[in-house]
């Protein structure tokens, strides 16, 4: 089934939910899957070096093995895919690849490609994990919202979910040991009709030139 779509910007902001109930028929396409990822990762990243690495669980089976490591949550079964975002500890060590083919594509100098190189070697090889890891979950952060508000684009819905065992999903998932977890985002069609929910009013979440 296709949910090809085309809304205006604010239209997809405002009606993006958390969806927890699907339509376990809708099924989402290998081509219409791959459109909403290709949209997601033209999300920034720092340096341009996008540590984020996906895997797209669809199938029954696998869905049935993913569902107690998420706790038993139902949209695991009932939705279309469940995309699993990772953020690769090693991300650094594409930059040659990444510069390269901005170099090719004219974006950059061959000497700017040089220096980027060894700014990525000396600043991100040597970082602690901790810094590691909050720039994984910066960078993590920012695709995998984009890649909820591309489904929504496309009349599809999403729930990003942070409740699931992380050991047991590269354990029973054999994800490297290199990758850090950052969520999984349930993908498919709502059940029946969404609900929005509540927001604190801006003007308590937000301050002016300086925090009062």
């Amino acid at each position: 089934m296709s949910t090809q779509t085309t809304q205006d910007f604010h239209s997809v902001v405002k009606s993006r939910h958390s969806v927890r109930q699907y339509d376990s028929s809708v099924k989402i396409s290998k081509e219409e899957m791959t459109e909403i990822l290709q949209e997601a990762i033209l999300a920034p990243s720092s340096s341009n070096l996008q540590p984020w690495r996906f895997l797209v669980i669809e199938q029954e089976d696998l869905k049935k093995k993913l569902h107690p490591i998420a706790f038993n949550q139902g949209q695991v079964l009932q939705a279309s895919a469940v995309i699993a975002v990772f953020g690769d500890m090693e991300w650094y060590e594409h930059a040659e690849e990444i510069y390269s083919d901005a170099v090719k594509a004219g974006f950059m100098t061959e000497e700017v490609k040089q220096a980027f190189i060894a700014s990525a070697e000396n600043v991100y090889r040597h970082m602690d994990e901790e810094r590691k890891k909050s720039i994984l979950y910066t960078d993590g952060g920012l695709v995998s919202m984009q890649l909820m508000l591309s489904a929504r684009a496309k009349g599809y819905d999403t729930v990003p979910m942070g409740g699931y065992d992380k050991i047991k999903l590269h354990e029973e998932f054999n994800i490297p040991t290199h990758y850090e977890s950052i969520m999984l985002i349930a993908i498919g069609k709502a059940e029946g009709p969404v609900h929005p929910t509540s927001r604190l009013p801006l003007e308590k979440v937000t301050y002016w030139n300086e925090m009062k």
